[in-house]
């Protein structure tokens, strides 16, 4: 099994044309992986703030409906990309937990894996 054969597509942290989730080849060291980690460092940040700013909201008694359905409006959106993140790391902690499970003590692919 060649190296290439072990990383996973990674799901990135927007959509693609029509909404679509969009995927990345890659060992994860390239310009595209770079701009996926930082935005999903704003999404993640963006999220922080939004459920900071719900706490402040909840202890106001004077919050309208609307300014709480706008507020639930963002974080739905925050929440859709925490899910996409969450979704796109885990996929490739398997895929690293599978690749560690069958390596042999120095981290090599046992040989009895059979041919590539």
């Amino acid at each position: 099994m060649s190296h290439d054969a072990l990383i996973p597509a990674r799901l990135l942290p927007w959509p693609g044309p029509e909404g679509k989730p969009c995927y990345l080849l890659t060992d994860g060291s390239g310009r595209l992986s770079r701009a996926a980690d930082a935005a999903e460092s704003i999404q993640l940040d963006m999220a922080g703030d939004l459920l900071a700013h719900l706490a402040d909201m909840l202890d106001d008694e004077h919050v309208t409906a609307v300014q709480l359905r706008y507020l639930l409006a963002r974080m739905s959106e925050a929440l859709t990309d925490v899910c996409r993140i969450a979704e796109s790391r885990g996929a490739r902690l398997l895929v690293y937990t599978d690749v560690k499970a069958d390596a042999g003590p120095d981290n090599v692919p046992s040989p009895d894996d059979g041919p590539s």
